[in-house]
């Protein structure tokens, strides 16, 4: 593809001439660059892609997307508007627009979308449909996993997954699609089949500053699908579809809404209801224990729904789905008490499991967690009063601390958890403060690993070192059992 071709979809501000060579590859990272390249300079926040345009063209690069008038020789300087919003269509046309040829749905909101994005995919699998799945945990094509660094890929990576998905025979692409990639136009120019809005809660405040801002960056989503599934229940409901250019259906347990759920039963195998939509009512049962289960089963229902899925069919899938790895995961060992992992990170998600933990637990239920280095630090007082507040005992440790002091960041938690009162401990060694609740429990209670999830590393100050909960767990049982 040549330099004129490729960038026929984007508008240009100056007037270069455009040689007849051809384009080997789109980088944003002056080190990828090679003979043939298109340099995008990116000005980030970290740091600033202009800056290594000199570096760029050293290594290859033809010529260069800029939104900066930067002077330099050696290469076609193409001026723009914005280089990220030019980055993603560029990607897409050198990828032959690949996200146009399938249908892509995108569930966006704190809690709930890795989940959603697993029974929406089972739901489509057992329709004989080919899906692929991005996000936090893993992206896939079919059963094929490829591991993933963040929730959303950036444009250039995104298009390329696109392209290796449609090229295996995908049909169907359910995406996490986070405000990080809304914001920084990561899918920018993508057109979603449906998106969806699962709730919205104290996370990112680091990055979007406030609640508000947080909102509008998830409500960008509405802007770019023809369907929007909206949990009616979430207080920023209306504001994210307040200028939604789509049509939308809510969902939802407490308020009016177009999909609901009645007689809800919950139990610690699972949850059961009457789901109520404007086409049929149909009894549902989803084997993931807590009440999110059910709204993360009424935003799949909603967005399977407006794929033309028959409710019955989406009963039968849901009823054999097997949920997320590191979402009220059960470690297999032969113990009386039991011991659970979940990704829960933010302040509604403790919560949220604690209480699922509570409604069956017959013992005390035991958690231990921490939070995260180089991350909003406001979240870390709440989320000590709620564990305060709702575990019979909680063990306060590490999360990824980052580059932060992990005593620090325990000390911010423990101000939370004194004013409650509740019985606490503080081990700062992650995989000792394991040990100590495993050593600590009796028969029937339930130690709650709270943080971590489906994360199977550690990142400290010092680096990221290989940490498996799963292991730990059964590691720390054979000892103590011997």
């Amino acid at each position: 593809m040549t330099l004129k071709e490729l960038t026929k979809g984007i508008s240009i501000l100056n007037h270069p001439d455009f040689p007849h060579k051809e384009i080997t590859s789109i980088e944003y990272d002056s080190r990828k660059v090679k003979e043939g390249s298109l340099f995008v300079a990116i000005e980030g926040f970290e740091t600033d892609g202009h800056k290594y345009i000199d570096s760029a063209i050293k290594n290859g690069a033809i010529a260069v997307v800029c939104q900066k008038d930067t002077d330099f020789s050696g290469a076609v300087k193409i001026l723009v508007d914005d280089s990220r919003k030019a980055l993603a269509l560029l990607s897409a046309e050198f990828y032959s627009h690949p996200a146009s040829k399938m249908k892509i749905i995108g569930i966006t909101g704190t809690n709930g979308k890795t989940t959603t994005t697993y029974l929406v995919k089972e739901i489509l699998e057992y329709k004989d449909h080919k899906v692929g799945l991005i996000g936090t945990n893993q992206n896939m094509i079919g059963d094929r996993v490829i591991e993933s660094s963040r929730t959303t890929p950036e444009s250039l990576e995104l298009h390329k997954l696109f392209a290796e998905m449609y090229s295996e025979g995908v049909e169907y692409v359910i995406m996490e699609v986070s405000s990080h990639s809304l914001y920084l136009d990561r899918v920018y120019g993508i057109d979603f089949e449906i998106g969806a809005f699962t709730n919205l809660t104290r996370d990112h405040l680091d990055f979007h500053k406030t609640m508000d801002n947080y909102a509008m960056a998830k409500a960008i989503l509405f802007s770019m699908c023809k369907v929007g599934i909206v949990n009616s229940d979430d207080e920023y409901a209306e504001k994210i579809t307040e200028n939604a250019t789509c049509k939308t259906i809510r969902y939802g347990i407490k308020s009016k809404a177009d999909i609901t759920a009645q007689n809800i039963k919950l139990g610690s195998k699972g949850v059961n209801f009457d789901a109520e939509t404007p086409l049929a009512k149909e009894n549902i049962r989803v084997n993931i224990p807590g009440d999110f289960s059910v709204y993360n089963a009424l935003c799949a229902l909603g967005i399977c729904l407006g794929l033309g899925i028959s409710i019955s069919d989406i009963k039968n899938a849901l009823v054999i789905a097997t949920g997320v790895k590191g979402r009220a995961e059960i470690v297999n060992i032969p113990s009386d008490y039991t011991v659970m992992i979940d990704y829960a990170h933010t302040p509604d998600g403790l919560e949220n499991i604690i209480k699922t933990v509570k409604g069956f637990s017959k013992g005390r239920v035991i958690t231990v967690f921490g939070c995260g280095g180089d991350r909003d630090r406001t979240k870390r007082p709440i989320m000590g009063r709620i564990s305060g507040e709702l575990s019979d005992v909680s063990i306060i440790t590490s999360d990824n601390p980052r580059s932060e002091n992990p005593d620090f960041i325990i000390s911010e938690v423990e101000a939370g958890i004194k004013e409650t009162g509740g019985k606490y401990h503080i081990v700062p060694q992650r995989k000792d403060a394991i040990r100590f609740a495993m050593e600590m429990a009796e028969a029937d209670d339930i130690v709650l690993l709270a943080g971590k999830g489906h994360e199977t590393y550690q990142i400290l100050n010092t680096g990221t070192i290989h940490f498996d909960e799963r292991e730990i767990v059964r590691e720390i049982f054979e000892d103590i059992t011997q």
